[in-house]
């Protein structure tokens, strides 16, 4: 067998096949096809926004080919680079006939750089007429359905080189997370949080409930999972007296995919000693507001084309005040055991099969009757202790928790709570998730001896959040799937 068949090779077209002959000829003309260094002394949009200062003014550009127009002696074409599209025009008495017999030869998706000077066309379109121009790079390939973008959303997500080449707008998404993201740090910076890094890989994958993904070390002969929260090595640093720390970064759970989850997603968490839930209330409604203004220039956004308002101070509600106002239940008059809590779960039409005690029925209820119908940004508060072991108890009503979850567009946004520092109370809250996983709850928080010794020194009261940087950007950019602001997502190979 020939060896270099036994590898996959993507097909070659027609078109591939003459931009090869290109490329040959290129060589055997003595030219790079796959140029060198290249200085520009703009972006695209540079010129556009500054034409005042610039017409007549010579600039050097570059960017990839993406329309060609040629009218006999001119030609026009469009250039593409991260900032948007410019037109270039090249006329032969300015280039000359060889150099302009070349232009005309580019195939759309070259790219190119072009010195030349700032003018508007007598349509009134900014232009970069060309004085001299070469090849930086021979596209083999052709560009997705010509310049009319790329619409199939498998391809998009597969090979999302193509769908940057084509959409400018996927472009403005993933730029304005990038700013989204850089908002973030300088907001928590000025007020003294520390970006920390902890392990993607450890022993035990603890601090939330999810399933985790298993993988093996070979040296060390030890099961590692990649993590699924950030929380309890934040809090191992609090003990230790960092005060203030964040960290943005990768986190895994090995569960479903849907618009609002891909099992590889960026979280934020933060932690504040001396702080508490009320706080993180505080905190989240100002970064969220300073982060829409920053990069939106606005506090007030269409998601959806659903006006949301983020503008502080935020509604903020109680589980049970919340199912009493959108499904009619008063939860604290009728739920009084877990006996009357799951008939209410019947009544609703829910599956009780894994309803025990009236604190996971109340979070059931809620999640079906009452999560959807939160549009505008909410705080829910007072979670029942069965589905909070991290969060210390209301001192009032010990079954409750100093825990909200914010709440826009229907969607989980922000997880947030008053630390449990009391670790006899952590010790027992592991052992009840340890007799949910011997029931078979796969997403059971983990024991974690260590992180309980931490908390044996003396951890200080301390307020604690985590945010989904992914459902943060889709919010501000109008993104209707996790997919979308996710460069590269997880995607099922086609063979």
């Amino acid at each position: 067998m020939d060896e270099q068949n036994t590898f996959e090779t993507a097909p070659r077209t027609e078109e591939m096949e003459n931009r090869l002959a290109k490329l040959q000829k290129i060589k055997d003309e003595g030219r790079d096809p796959f140029g060198h260094r290249f200085t520009r002394t703009h972006q695209h949009r540079a010129i556009i926004e500054n034409f005042a200062a610039l017409e007549n003014q010579e600039v050097t550009i570059a960017g990839r080919l993406m329309t060609i127009r040629g009218h006999g002696k001119a030609t026009f074409a469009n250039l593409s680079d991260r900032s948007g599209e410019l037109q270039i025009y090249a006329k032969i008495d300015q280039i000359g006939e060889e150099s302009y017999q070349r232009f005309n030869d580019l195939d759309l998706g070259d790219l190119i750089g072009v010195t030349g000077t700032v003018f508007r066309t007598h349509r009134g379109q900014i232009t970069v007429q060309v004085q001299k121009w070469e090849l930086l790079t021979k596209a083999l390939r052709p560009l997705p359905e010509k310049w009319h973008g790329l619409k199939d959303v498998d391809t998009r997500y597969r090979q999302r080189y193509l769908d940057l080449i084509s959409n400018q707008e996927v472009r403005e998404t993933f730029l304005k997370r990038t700013r989204i993201i850089s908002t973030i740090r300088r907001f928590l910076d000025e007020k003294g949080f520390l970006e920390v890094e902890t392990p993607v890989l450890s022993v035990i994958a603890g601090g939330g409930h999810a399933r985790p993904f298993n993988t093996h070390h070979n040296t060390l002969d030890l099961d590692l999972s990649l993590r699924i929260a950030l929380e309890l090595y934040h809090k191992r640093l609090i003990v230790g007296g960092m005060e203030r720390v964040y960290e943005i970064g990768k986190c895994f759970r090995n569960e479903g995919i849907s618009t609002k989850h891909n099992p590889e997603f960026t979280m934020i968490e933060l932690y504040q000693a001396y702080g508490d839930m009320t706080d993180m209330m505080d905190l989240v409604e100002n970064l969220i507001a300073q982060t829409a203004q920053e990069v939106l220039g606005t506090t007030k956004i269409t998601y959806q084309e659903t006006t949301i308002d983020l503008t502080p101070p935020w509604s903020r509600l109680s589980m049970t005040e919340a199912i009493k106002q959108e499904a009619g239940i008063d939860w604290i008059k009728e739920a009084t055991t877990d006996e009357a809590a799951i008939a209410i779960a019947e009544r609703l039409g829910l599956n009780t099969k894994d309803l025990k005690t009236k604190g996971q029925v109340l979070d059931e209820v809620f999640s079906v009757f009452v999560e959807p119908k939160l549009i505008q940004p909410t705080f829910i508060v007072d979670y029942p202790i069965e589905v909070s072991p991290l969060a210390k108890r209301k001192p009032d009503q010990p079954e409750l928790t100093d825990r909200f979850e914010l709440f826009i567009y229907g969607r989980e946004m922000a997880n947030a709570f008053t630390e449990l520092n009391d670790p006899l109370d952590q010790r027992e809250r592991f052992i009840a998730q340890a007799r949910e996983k011997a029931k078979g709850n796969e997403e059971a928080m983990v024991w974690d001896e260590d992180f309980l010794v931490a908390l044996e020194q003396g951890m200080p009261p301390t307020g604690g959040m985590g945010i989904g940087i992914d459902r943060l950007v889709m919010l501000l950019t109008d993104s209707p799937s996790i997919r979308d602001v996710i460069f590269f997502p997880l995607m099922r190979p086609k063979e």
